[in-house]
């Protein structure tokens, strides 16, 4: 059975031609195990408006933006935003954690049955300070 992730921003900054040197390692392996038929990966709107957020910000190359983007649209799952999610997301925000987009990732992960792949130890400790399941959260390889 192949695990299913839904990638944080930072995992996707790469494909369009971003370096994003603390998951550059993670993200090598996570690319063989996809290779290999052992993961299914999961991105979402959020994750392309952030990347917009990302870009809007920087030089960047549209070249390798265009090819990035088409390559995250043809390889990977659109994760669906559920009303469940948004909602979800909002009740976090109101405990004071200041990223709604993190939120969001975090919720539709949850709502879809996913893992959430990310190394944002701010949004860890904030889901484990209020009793949300941080089993979803992959820091690593996926089992």
């Amino acid at each position: 059975m192949r695990v299913k992730i839904l990638l944080d921003t930072s995992f996707l900054l790469p494909i369009i031609g971003i370096r994003v040197r603390e998951v550059e390692d993670l993200l090598e392996r996570l690319w063989t195990r996809y290779k290999r038929g052992e993961v299914e990966v999961y991105y979402t709107e959020l994750n392309i408006l952030e990347i917009a957020w990302k870009l809007s910000k920087i030089h960047y190359n549209p070249i390798a933006v265009k090819r990035g983007l088409m390559s995250i649209e043809r390889n990977f799952v659109k994760a669906p935003l559920k009303h469940t999610s948004l909602i979800k997301a909002l009740e976090l925000r109101r405990k004071n954690f200041r990223d709604l987009i993190d939120l969001l990732l975090y919720s539709i992960a949850r709502e879809n049955n996913l893992q959430f792949l990310t190394l944002d130890k701010e949004l860890i400790n904030f889901l484990e300070s209020v009793g949300e399941d941080t089993n979803i959260i992959l820091t690593s390889s996926p089992p």
